[in-house]
């Protein structure tokens, strides 16, 4: 028989505003009959409600896992387990992804059944990590869950101070716009990379993100120490005629507010004929004319993609945006991706070899210079590796015209 709801009166507060409550799903969890996961929920929503009248939080952490692996399961046991046996313990599988984020209705209602039967029913579709959070669980069911999870031919996600679990936009399996193919490059580097996720081992974490164009749907700039964008190295590709149909269903006006003034490097021009003027050397592959516009613009034919490094959110010294690594290449043949994992292993193994503990790889960049770590790597300096593009109006030329030089001499030598 199922248990009495416990009172939650702070927490009816949150449902009554404008927007959709996560109350109302907590609730609606645990109202579902006599399932084990509605125990759990009446549980935590108990506990939850006790935080908000005390203004504290009660959750600690600890050591949980399953057979084989060193991560994955985020353990939190409660302070108030007393008061609330249901929830006393409320541990977290991350379960990686399918790249791209690609599921089928079945799937989907395998992992709820596997949920409910052996935890809360709760199921973040993704976290920030990019994993599939399920939420809640007793010691005794993360291992029993775990297998049946396995069997359907899904692994353990990353957590602690090792590779973390990968994220990937749609790439071409959906979207006209991607320059190179996402999820090869996901599933290139994470297979590559199992055992650093599985067995933590580093300084602190690292994580890969692949987004198919600087439209960035995997929010890689922002979050990856490893960030994989696509891109292209020639013109960008404009029809003409449906400039002029685009210019006349909005209006020249509204056409030049919209496209023409956004462009960030003024690189977009308006002819008489409202056919559009581009300066191709000033682009810098933003995207916004082409989300516009996506009849008539689209990314060059010569795709590949630009690879940045040091983004995070806020620890050390606040929020990283990525700094360009390579500025191009290409991403198409074995051999590119066989190129690629070996930058990625080069960036990891310094990383492991130069970090500092508690340490990501953008602050440690900041620590020891971007210089150091190129040469770290084996790469040569390129005026592309930037993190703010033209705002810098300082620059030195002392020694111009002799690097100039060293740098023609080392592409001629390149193409020979």
């Amino acid at each position: 028989m199922s248990k009495k709801m416990p009172p939650t009166p702070m927490l009816d507060q949150l449902e009554s505003g404008p927007w959709p409550s996560f109350v109302t799903g907590l609730k609606r969890l645990a109202e579902d009959g006599d399932k084990p996961s509605a125990k759990i929920m009446q549980g935590l929503l108990g506990q939850l409600e006790h935080s908000y009248q005390t203004r504290k939080g009660y959750w600690k952490g600890g050591t949980v896992g399953v057979f084989g692996y060193g991560a994955g399961v985020i353990a939190r046991f409660s302070e108030q387990a007393a008061q609330f046996p249901e929830s006393a313990e409320f541990h977290t599988l991350r379960i990686m992804p399918a790249p791209g984020f690609f599921y089928d209705t079945k799937t989907l209602r395998q992992m709820c059944d596997i949920w409910e039967e052996h935890g809360s029913g709760l199921i973040a579709l993704h976290g920030q990590s990019g994993d599939i959070m399920f939420q809640g669980c007793r010691t005794e069911q993360v291992q029993p869950a775990w297998d049946k999870l396995n069997a359907m031919g899904f692994d353990m996600g990353g957590a602690g101070a090792g590779v973390r679990t990968a994220a990937s936009c749609v790439g071409p399996a959906r979207c006209e716009q991607a320059c190179y193919d996402t999820l090869a490059a996901h599933r290139a580097i994470i297979n590559d990379f199992t055992d650093d996720i599985h067995r933590p081992s580093l300084p602190y974490k690292m994580k890969f993100k692949f987004s198919g164009c600087a439209n960035d749907c995997a929010n890689a700039t922002q979050r990856a120490d490893v960030a994989i964008l696509g891109t292209w190295k020639d013109d960008m590709q404009v029809d003409q005629k449906e400039v002029q149909a685009k210019v006349k269903q909005l209006g020249r006006k509204e056409f030049i507010n919209q496209v023409i003034r956004m462009c960030p490097t003024q690189a977009l021009g308006l002819n008489d004929d409202d056919t559009l003027d581009v300066d191709n050397k000033s682009c810098v592959r933003c995207m916004h004319c082409i989300n516009v516009c996506t009849k008539a613009l689209k990314p060059g034919k010569e795709k590949g993609i630009c690879v940045l490094v040091g983004g995070k959110r806020t620890l050390k010294i606040g929020d990283l945006m990525g700094t360009v690594l390579i500025p191009f290449m290409k991403l198409e043949t074995e051999e590119d991706f066989e190129k690629l994992v070996e930058l990625a292993h080069n960036m990891l193994d310094f990383f492991a070899d130069n970090a500092l503990e508690h340490e990501r790889t953008g602050e440690m960049i900041e620590r020891i210079g971007l210089v150091n770590y190129l040469e770290g790597l084996g790469l040569e300096l390129d005026v592309n590796m930037i993190n703010q593009p033209r705002t810098n109006s300082y620059v030195r030329t002392d020694g111009w015209d002799e690097e100039a030089r060293k740098w023609a001499e080392r592409k001629t030598s390149a193409a020979e």
